[in-house]
Protein backbone atom coordinates (compact mmCIF):
# COMPACT_ATOMS: atom_id res chain seq x y z
CA UNK A 1 0.00 0.00 0.00
CA UNK A 2 1.44 3.36 -1.06
CA UNK A 3 1.96 6.41 1.17
CA UNK A 4 -0.70 9.01 1.73
CA UNK A 5 -1.03 11.53 -1.03
CA UNK A 6 -1.49 15.22 -0.49
CA UNK A 7 -3.94 17.05 -2.71
CA UNK A 8 -2.03 19.46 -4.92
CA UNK A 9 -5.02 20.52 -6.93
CA UNK A 10 -4.85 17.50 -9.19
CA UNK A 11 -7.98 16.18 -10.79
CA UNK A 12 -8.40 13.31 -13.19
CA UNK A 13 -10.28 13.66 -16.41
CA UNK A 14 -10.88 11.26 -19.22
CA UNK A 15 -7.90 11.01 -21.55
CA UNK A 16 -8.06 11.28 -25.29
CA UNK A 17 -6.97 7.66 -25.48
CA UNK A 18 -6.30 4.99 -22.91
CA UNK A 19 -5.32 6.20 -19.45
CA UNK A 20 -6.17 9.53 -17.92
CA UNK A 21 -4.80 13.02 -18.07
CA UNK A 22 -4.02 14.92 -14.90
CA UNK A 23 -4.93 18.58 -15.08
CA UNK A 24 -3.35 21.04 -12.67
CA UNK A 25 -5.20 24.11 -11.52
CA UNK A 26 -3.86 27.18 -9.79
CA UNK A 27 -5.17 30.05 -7.74
CA UNK A 28 -2.49 32.45 -9.02
CA UNK A 29 -4.29 35.74 -9.41
CA UNK A 30 -1.69 37.64 -11.40
CA UNK A 31 -3.27 39.34 -14.38
CA UNK A 32 -0.24 38.58 -16.52
CA UNK A 33 -0.48 34.90 -15.68
CA UNK A 34 -4.17 34.82 -16.57
CA UNK A 35 -3.48 36.52 -19.86
CA UNK A 36 -0.63 34.09 -20.58
CA UNK A 37 -2.89 31.15 -19.75
CA UNK A 38 -5.66 32.47 -21.97
CA UNK A 39 -3.22 32.78 -24.86
CA UNK A 40 -2.02 29.18 -24.55
CA UNK A 41 -4.28 27.45 -27.11
CA UNK A 42 -3.41 29.71 -30.04
CA UNK A 43 0.27 29.88 -29.09
CA UNK A 44 0.51 26.13 -28.64
CA UNK A 45 -1.21 25.50 -31.96
CA UNK A 46 1.24 27.83 -33.68
CA UNK A 47 4.29 26.23 -32.06
CA UNK A 48 3.14 22.68 -32.79
CA UNK A 49 2.52 23.60 -36.44
CA UNK A 50 5.98 25.17 -36.67
CA UNK A 51 7.63 22.13 -35.08
CA UNK A 52 5.71 19.70 -37.27
CA UNK A 53 6.49 21.74 -40.36
CA UNK A 54 10.20 21.65 -39.59
CA UNK A 55 10.10 17.90 -39.19
CA UNK A 56 8.19 17.48 -42.46
CA UNK A 57 10.71 19.68 -44.24
CA UNK A 58 13.56 17.49 -43.03
CA UNK A 59 11.71 14.41 -44.22
CA UNK A 60 11.04 16.01 -47.59
CA UNK A 61 14.73 16.84 -48.02
CA UNK A 62 15.73 13.29 -47.16
CA UNK A 63 17.56 14.23 -43.99
CA UNK A 64 15.94 11.37 -42.07
CA UNK A 65 16.57 8.64 -44.61
CA UNK A 66 19.56 7.23 -42.74
CA UNK A 67 18.07 7.53 -39.28
CA UNK A 68 17.83 4.15 -37.58
CA UNK A 69 16.09 5.41 -34.45
CA UNK A 70 13.16 3.07 -33.75
CA UNK A 71 9.67 4.56 -34.04
CA UNK A 72 7.67 5.59 -30.97
CA UNK A 73 4.20 4.98 -29.59
CA UNK A 74 2.31 6.43 -26.62
CA UNK A 75 -0.86 5.91 -24.63
CA UNK A 76 -1.88 9.54 -24.21
CA UNK A 77 -1.52 9.61 -20.44
CA UNK A 78 0.17 12.89 -19.59
CA UNK A 79 0.28 15.69 -17.05
CA UNK A 80 -1.11 18.98 -18.33
CA UNK A 81 -0.70 21.60 -15.68
CA UNK A 82 -0.37 25.12 -14.40
CA UNK A 83 1.24 25.10 -10.96
CA UNK A 84 1.47 27.22 -7.92
CA UNK A 85 4.92 28.87 -7.99
CA UNK A 86 7.18 27.24 -5.42
CA UNK A 87 10.37 28.28 -3.67
CA UNK A 88 12.42 28.08 -6.84
CA UNK A 89 9.76 29.12 -9.32
CA UNK A 90 7.63 32.05 -10.39
CA UNK A 91 4.27 32.40 -12.05
CA UNK A 92 5.92 33.16 -15.40
CA UNK A 93 8.18 30.10 -15.17
CA UNK A 94 5.25 27.85 -14.29
CA UNK A 95 3.20 29.08 -17.24
CA UNK A 96 6.19 28.53 -19.52
CA UNK A 97 6.55 25.01 -18.14
CA UNK A 98 2.89 24.38 -18.80
CA UNK A 99 3.33 25.49 -22.39
CA UNK A 100 6.26 23.14 -22.86
CA UNK A 101 4.32 20.26 -21.31
CA UNK A 102 1.39 20.82 -23.62
CA UNK A 103 3.59 21.01 -26.72
CA UNK A 104 5.37 17.80 -25.74
CA UNK A 105 2.12 16.04 -24.91
CA UNK A 106 0.50 16.91 -28.21
CA UNK A 107 3.61 16.12 -30.24
CA UNK A 108 4.11 12.77 -28.54
CA UNK A 109 0.46 11.84 -28.97
CA UNK A 110 0.56 12.76 -32.67
CA UNK A 111 3.81 11.00 -33.55
CA UNK A 112 3.11 7.98 -31.39
CA UNK A 113 -0.37 7.39 -32.74
CA UNK A 114 0.98 5.97 -35.99
CA UNK A 115 -0.05 2.36 -36.60
CA UNK A 116 3.45 1.03 -37.18
CA UNK A 117 4.72 2.19 -33.80
CA UNK A 118 5.45 -0.21 -30.91
CA UNK A 119 2.49 -0.36 -28.51
CA UNK A 120 4.28 -1.00 -25.24
CA UNK A 121 7.53 -1.97 -23.56
CA UNK A 122 6.90 -5.55 -24.65
CA UNK A 123 6.67 -4.66 -28.32
CA UNK A 124 10.17 -3.17 -28.28
CA UNK A 125 13.06 -5.21 -29.60
CA UNK A 126 15.09 -7.06 -26.94
CA UNK A 127 17.93 -4.53 -27.33
CA UNK A 128 15.60 -1.55 -27.01
CA UNK A 129 13.79 -3.04 -24.02
CA UNK A 130 17.07 -3.86 -22.27
CA UNK A 131 18.33 -0.28 -22.60
CA UNK A 132 15.04 1.10 -21.31
CA UNK A 133 14.64 -1.19 -18.30
CA UNK A 134 18.25 -0.58 -17.28
CA UNK A 135 17.54 3.15 -17.10
CA UNK A 136 14.31 3.09 -15.11
CA UNK A 137 14.75 3.38 -11.36
CA UNK A 138 12.06 2.17 -8.96
CA UNK A 139 10.87 3.42 -5.59
CA UNK A 140 8.17 1.17 -4.15
CA UNK A 141 7.52 3.21 -0.99
CA UNK A 142 6.57 6.35 -2.89
CA UNK A 143 5.36 4.40 -5.94
CA UNK A 144 7.23 6.07 -8.77
CA UNK A 145 9.48 5.21 -11.70
CA UNK A 146 12.23 7.55 -12.85
CA UNK A 147 13.98 7.08 -16.19
CA UNK A 148 17.41 8.59 -15.71
CA UNK A 149 19.22 10.31 -18.56
CA UNK A 150 22.97 10.88 -18.16
CA UNK A 151 23.96 14.57 -18.33
CA UNK A 152 20.46 15.64 -17.26
CA UNK A 153 21.04 15.92 -13.50
CA UNK A 154 20.68 12.17 -13.03
CA UNK A 155 23.35 12.05 -10.29
CA UNK A 156 21.33 14.43 -8.15
CA UNK A 157 18.13 12.48 -8.78
CA UNK A 158 19.92 9.31 -7.69
CA UNK A 159 20.91 11.09 -4.49
CA UNK A 160 17.25 11.92 -3.92
CA UNK A 161 16.24 8.29 -4.48
CA UNK A 162 18.87 7.08 -2.03
CA UNK A 163 17.65 9.52 0.62
CA UNK A 164 14.05 8.40 0.08
CA UNK A 165 15.08 4.75 0.47
CA UNK A 166 17.16 5.49 3.59
CA UNK A 167 20.47 4.54 1.98
CA UNK A 168 21.75 8.11 2.21
CA UNK A 169 21.28 10.51 5.10
CA UNK A 170 21.09 13.73 3.13
CA UNK A 171 21.22 14.79 -0.52
CA UNK A 172 24.02 17.24 0.26
CA UNK A 173 26.38 14.66 1.80
CA UNK A 174 29.79 15.13 0.20
CA UNK A 175 30.45 11.66 -1.20
CA UNK A 176 31.22 10.31 -4.65
CA UNK A 177 28.05 9.01 -6.25
CA UNK A 178 27.84 5.25 -6.76
CA UNK A 179 25.51 4.91 -9.73
CA UNK A 180 24.60 1.26 -9.07
CA UNK A 181 24.46 0.47 -5.36
CA UNK A 182 21.35 1.05 -3.23
CA UNK A 183 19.22 1.61 -6.33
CA UNK A 184 16.46 -0.64 -7.68
CA UNK A 185 16.32 -0.93 -11.47
CA UNK A 186 13.24 -2.05 -13.36
CA UNK A 187 15.44 -4.55 -15.22
CA UNK A 188 15.94 -6.52 -11.99
CA UNK A 189 12.22 -7.28 -11.62
CA UNK A 190 10.09 -10.05 -13.09
CA UNK A 191 7.82 -9.27 -16.08
CA UNK A 192 4.64 -9.27 -13.99
CA UNK A 193 6.28 -6.93 -11.45
CA UNK A 194 7.35 -4.63 -14.26
CA UNK A 195 3.84 -4.58 -15.73
CA UNK A 196 2.28 -3.68 -12.40
CA UNK A 197 4.62 -0.77 -11.79
CA UNK A 198 4.31 0.57 -15.31
CA UNK A 199 0.55 0.58 -14.92
CA UNK A 200 0.18 1.94 -11.38
CA UNK A 201 3.24 4.04 -10.54
CA UNK A 202 3.92 7.71 -11.27
CA UNK A 203 6.43 7.82 -14.12
CA UNK A 204 8.71 10.75 -14.92
CA UNK A 205 11.85 11.70 -16.79
CA UNK A 206 13.89 14.85 -17.48
CA UNK A 207 15.15 16.10 -20.84
CA UNK A 208 17.72 18.62 -22.08
CA UNK A 209 18.48 20.42 -25.32
CA UNK A 210 20.06 17.61 -27.40
CA UNK A 211 23.21 19.38 -28.61
CA UNK A 212 23.83 20.94 -25.21
CA UNK A 213 23.64 17.50 -23.60
CA UNK A 214 25.99 16.11 -26.26
CA UNK A 215 28.53 18.88 -25.72
CA UNK A 216 28.33 18.41 -21.96
CA UNK A 217 29.13 14.70 -22.38
CA UNK A 218 32.02 15.46 -24.73
CA UNK A 219 33.63 18.03 -22.41
CA UNK A 220 33.19 15.87 -19.33
CA UNK A 221 34.19 12.45 -20.66
CA UNK A 222 37.07 13.44 -22.94
CA UNK A 223 38.28 16.37 -20.88
CA UNK A 224 38.12 14.90 -17.37
CA UNK A 225 37.55 11.11 -17.30
CA UNK A 226 40.65 9.04 -18.05
CA UNK A 227 38.73 5.79 -18.52
CA UNK A 228 36.70 7.36 -21.35
CA UNK A 229 39.82 8.81 -22.91
CA UNK A 230 41.40 5.36 -23.01
CA UNK A 231 38.29 3.43 -24.05
CA UNK A 232 36.80 5.83 -26.59
CA UNK A 233 39.29 8.64 -27.14
CA UNK A 234 42.16 6.48 -28.34
CA UNK A 235 39.94 4.69 -30.84
CA UNK A 236 38.37 7.92 -32.10
CA UNK A 237 41.75 9.54 -32.74
CA UNK A 238 43.13 6.45 -34.48
CA UNK A 239 40.05 6.22 -36.67
CA UNK A 240 39.30 9.85 -37.53
CA UNK A 241 42.43 12.01 -37.11
CA UNK A 242 43.78 12.86 -40.53
CA UNK A 243 47.53 12.98 -41.01
CA UNK A 244 48.28 11.16 -37.78
CA UNK A 245 51.48 9.12 -37.83
CA UNK A 246 50.59 5.49 -37.25
CA UNK A 247 53.36 5.00 -34.71
CA UNK A 248 52.58 8.23 -32.81
CA UNK A 249 51.49 7.66 -29.18
CA UNK A 250 47.80 8.25 -28.48
CA UNK A 251 46.42 9.11 -25.05
CA UNK A 252 42.86 9.96 -26.11
CA UNK A 253 42.71 13.16 -24.06
CA UNK A 254 42.70 15.57 -27.00
CA UNK A 255 39.74 14.38 -29.06
CA UNK A 256 38.29 17.30 -31.00
CA UNK A 257 34.55 17.92 -31.11
CA UNK A 258 34.55 17.32 -34.87
CA UNK A 259 36.26 13.95 -34.39
CA UNK A 260 33.69 13.06 -31.74
CA UNK A 261 30.85 13.95 -34.12
CA UNK A 262 32.37 11.85 -36.91
CA UNK A 263 32.47 8.95 -34.47
CA UNK A 264 28.79 9.47 -33.59
CA UNK A 265 27.82 9.46 -37.27
CA UNK A 266 29.18 5.92 -37.61
CA UNK A 267 27.53 4.69 -34.42
CA UNK A 268 24.24 2.77 -34.21
CA UNK A 269 22.00 4.81 -31.90
CA UNK A 270 20.80 1.64 -30.17
CA UNK A 271 24.34 0.65 -29.24
CA UNK A 272 25.72 4.04 -28.21
CA UNK A 273 27.17 4.76 -24.81
CA UNK A 274 24.40 6.04 -22.54
CA UNK A 275 26.00 9.47 -22.19
CA UNK A 276 25.39 10.29 -25.86
CA UNK A 277 22.62 7.87 -26.75
CA UNK A 278 19.49 9.86 -27.75
CA UNK A 279 17.05 10.37 -24.90
CA UNK A 280 14.36 8.71 -26.98
CA UNK A 281 16.31 5.45 -27.11
CA UNK A 282 17.14 5.56 -23.41
CA UNK A 283 13.61 6.16 -22.10
CA UNK A 284 11.30 5.22 -25.01
CA UNK A 285 8.72 7.93 -24.23
CA UNK A 286 6.27 6.36 -26.63
CA UNK A 287 6.45 2.84 -25.26
CA UNK A 288 6.18 4.17 -21.70
CA UNK A 289 3.39 6.61 -20.92
CA UNK A 290 5.26 9.11 -18.76
CA UNK A 291 3.12 11.20 -16.46
CA UNK A 292 5.61 14.04 -16.36
CA UNK A 293 8.54 15.12 -18.54
CA UNK A 294 10.61 17.76 -16.80
CA UNK A 295 13.15 20.14 -18.34
CA UNK A 296 16.79 20.70 -17.45
CA UNK A 297 16.06 24.34 -18.22
CA UNK A 298 13.45 24.43 -15.41
CA UNK A 299 15.23 21.88 -13.25
CA UNK A 300 14.58 23.25 -9.76
CA UNK A 301 10.90 24.10 -10.20
CA UNK A 302 10.12 20.89 -12.12
CA UNK A 303 12.02 18.78 -9.58
CA UNK A 304 10.16 20.49 -6.74
CA UNK A 305 6.86 19.62 -8.40
CA UNK A 306 7.85 15.95 -8.71
CA UNK A 307 8.86 15.79 -5.04
CA UNK A 308 5.55 17.34 -4.05
CA UNK A 309 3.58 14.99 -6.25
CA UNK A 310 5.17 11.80 -4.92
CA UNK A 311 4.65 13.01 -1.36
CA UNK A 312 8.34 13.22 -0.45
CA UNK A 313 9.07 14.39 3.14
CA UNK A 314 9.59 18.14 3.52
CA UNK A 315 13.24 17.67 4.48
CA UNK A 316 14.00 16.10 1.09
CA UNK A 317 14.95 18.72 -1.48
CA UNK A 318 16.57 18.60 -4.88
CA UNK A 319 20.30 19.38 -4.58
CA UNK A 320 21.65 22.68 -5.80
CA UNK A 321 24.20 22.58 -8.59
CA UNK A 322 27.68 21.85 -7.27
CA UNK A 323 30.07 24.81 -7.24
CA UNK A 324 32.68 22.92 -9.27
CA UNK A 325 30.26 22.16 -12.09
CA UNK A 326 31.00 23.96 -15.35
CA UNK A 327 27.70 24.41 -17.19
CA UNK A 328 27.42 24.58 -20.96
CA UNK A 329 26.38 28.14 -21.69
CA UNK A 330 24.48 29.33 -24.75
CA UNK A 331 27.64 31.06 -25.93
CA UNK A 332 29.76 27.94 -25.48
CA UNK A 333 27.31 25.77 -27.42
CA UNK A 334 27.09 28.42 -30.16
CA UNK A 335 30.88 28.47 -30.46
CA UNK A 336 31.23 24.70 -30.77
CA UNK A 337 28.38 24.28 -33.26
CA UNK A 338 29.55 27.17 -35.42
CA UNK A 339 33.13 25.85 -35.37
CA UNK A 340 31.92 22.45 -36.56
CA UNK A 341 31.91 21.75 -40.32
CA UNK A 342 28.24 22.35 -41.16
CA UNK A 343 28.08 19.20 -43.27
CA UNK A 344 28.81 17.20 -40.10
CA UNK A 345 26.09 19.03 -38.16
CA UNK A 346 23.52 18.41 -40.90
CA UNK A 347 24.39 14.71 -40.83
CA UNK A 348 24.31 14.57 -37.03
CA UNK A 349 20.91 16.21 -36.42
CA UNK A 350 18.81 13.34 -37.86
CA UNK A 351 20.22 10.97 -35.23
CA UNK A 352 18.71 13.19 -32.54
CA UNK A 353 15.67 14.45 -34.44
CA UNK A 354 13.18 12.66 -32.18
CA UNK A 355 14.73 14.35 -29.15
CA UNK A 356 14.30 17.72 -30.84
CA UNK A 357 10.76 17.13 -32.07
CA UNK A 358 9.22 15.14 -29.19
CA UNK A 359 10.58 17.40 -26.47
CA UNK A 360 9.98 20.72 -28.29
CA UNK A 361 13.54 21.91 -28.81
CA UNK A 362 14.35 24.14 -31.78
CA UNK A 363 17.00 22.97 -34.22
CA UNK A 364 20.23 24.97 -33.81
CA UNK A 365 20.65 28.04 -35.98
CA UNK A 366 24.15 27.92 -37.43
CA UNK A 367 23.69 30.00 -40.55
CA UNK A 368 26.69 32.05 -41.65
CA UNK A 369 24.99 35.23 -40.51
CA UNK A 370 24.10 33.78 -37.10
CA UNK A 371 27.59 32.40 -36.53
CA UNK A 372 29.18 35.80 -37.23
CA UNK A 373 27.70 36.96 -33.93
Amino acid sequence: MGPRRQDYGIKKTGGARSGSVLNFTTSVSSGSVRRSSAALPSLLTFLVIVASGGLLLMIEKGMLNSVETPPPRAHGKRLDFIRQPGRHGSAAVDVESQILQEIRNRTIRTICSQKNMPHSVWSLSPLQRKALLQHVLVNDEYRFLYCYVPKVACSNWKRVLKVLSGALEDVDVNIKMDHRSDLLFLSSLKPEEIRYRLKHYFKFMFVREPMERLLSAYRNKFGEIESYQKKYGVEIIKRYRKGRAKDAPVTGNDVTFAEFVRYLLDEDVERMNEHWMPVYNLCQPCAVSYDFIGSYEHLQSDAEFVLQHIGAPSYVHFPERQTWYKPVTTETLHYYLCSLPQKLLRELLPKYILDFSLFAYALPNTTTEQCRH
